[in-house]
């Protein structure tokens, strides 16, 4: 079997560059996984046998520009014609923590297939296409089945992430209606102590990748199962996640609305200030007897979409009656009144003054002029 695509040809030059040197070059991971299952390559990257300090040598003697982004675990970043190639020598652990690992550089690529984390992860290729399958990961493929490379919980013990990324991997490749494997899914669970040993920062950039996914809610109902999901979301509730995924009808999928759906405490997810303030705001939406058309008012047209969504999804229940006009109508209203149209009042009673004008004009549905306000 061979993969082709324009991203091979691009990565040309870096190939060449090691193999006319003597090395092995073969691209791996991603962009081998992604061809065969008719998904777009975002990112090349290459494995070799070349120790990085040469694959240093051998672009600087060919004019292309090395960065040295991770010396230590044998990557070397080559920047070929705009596009960023991640070259690293072949590895072997020789001590896990959990977290990191001890390796030293290998000349076998069977070693630095063992070591990582899923089958259809360690699916190599070379220059002309051809591939290279030491682990069984075009079967896996065919299968859209997300296993373990070896025993499930050695590879879980090598880095706790590897739980959240099973559930990721899952849910974007894997066959929803074959379910989990069974094998790595019982890993996971044992392992799940493990996850508070990992900081808020990787737990939080795999959660948004796993929300982002077409229809997560089969994998978190899994991790909910699994005793996963409490450990980095206390309180989440992975039920109305299928409900929202329903209704939310081709939009394009956004990971803090799904995470209003789930609830639970966000601590562990390390969000940003900008996250951390729309959650919030959703959230008090989510609380209020706001209308989707005051919470397009109050909110703006994108985070009231996603409350009419989340509260059908809470309640489980149908979408308001034209709820999209309502919501724009909302987004797009300009209170009429300010300050100096009440001269007469200053202080604390002009406040309440036009906030008490402003529910008027809410409640009668945005149609009330300056005019009949101030009447």
């Amino acid at each position: 079997m061979q993969v082709t695509g324009a991203w091979l040809e691009q990565a040309q030059p870096v190939l060449r560059l090691l193999s006319a040197a003597g090395f092995q070059a073969l691209v791996v991971g991603g962009c081998v996984r992604n061809t065969l299952m008719g998904v777009p390559v975002t990112d090349v990257d290459v494995s070799t046998d070349a120790r990085p300090e040469q694959v240093m040598a051998l672009a600087e003697a060919d004019g292309i520009r090395a960065v040295p982004t991770g010396l230590a675990h044998g990557t070397v970043t080559l920047v070929h014609d705009g596009h960023g190639y991640e070259v690293t020598t072949f590895r072997r652990d020789v001590e896990t923590h959990g977290r990191h690992a001890t390796i030293a550089f290998s000349d076998n690529l069977a070693d630095d297939a063992a070591r990582r984390d899923f089958t259809i992860n360690a699916l190599y290729a070379s220059a002309d296409g051809r591939v290279i399958d030491p682990l069984g990961g075009r079967a896996d493929i065919a299968a859209r089945r997300v296993r373990f490379v070896g025993d499930a919980q050695a590879r879980i013990s090598e880095d706790y992430l590897r739980i959240l990324r099973f559930f990721r991997f899952h849910a974007q490749y894997g066959d929803p209606a074959a379910g989990l494997d069974a094998e790595a899914l019982a890993a996971c669970a044992q392992g799940a102590e493990g996850l508070e040993t990992l900081s808020a920062e990787r737990i939080g950039a795999e959660m948004r990748r796993l929300l982002a996914a077409p229809d997560p809610a089969p994998s978190v109902a899994a991790m909910a199962q699994a005793g996963v999901l409490a450990r980095i979301l206390p309180g989440a509730d992975a039920a109305p996640l299928a409900r929202l995924v329903h209704l939310e009808e081709g939009l394009a999928p956004v990971a803090l609305r799904r995470l209003l759906a789930l609830g639970g405490d966000v601590a562990r997810l390390r969000l940003t200030r900008r996250e951390a303030d729309t959650l919030g705001k959703g959230r008090a939406g989510l609380g209020s007897a706001a209308g989707p058309s005051e919470l397009g008012y109050r909110l703006g047209a994108n985070l009231a979409r996603d409350l009419v969504l989340v509260r059908a999804a809470l309640l489980d229940s149908p979408m308001p009656e034209g709820w999209q006009d309502a919501v724009a109508r909302g987004a797009a209203a300009r209170f009429p009144l300010r300050a100096h149209d009440l001269p007469h009042l200053e202080g604390p009673a002009l406040g309440q003054a036009l906030r008490a004008l402003e529910e008027r004009w809410i409640a009668s549905d945005f149609r009330l002029g300056r005019d009949e306000l101030l009447t």
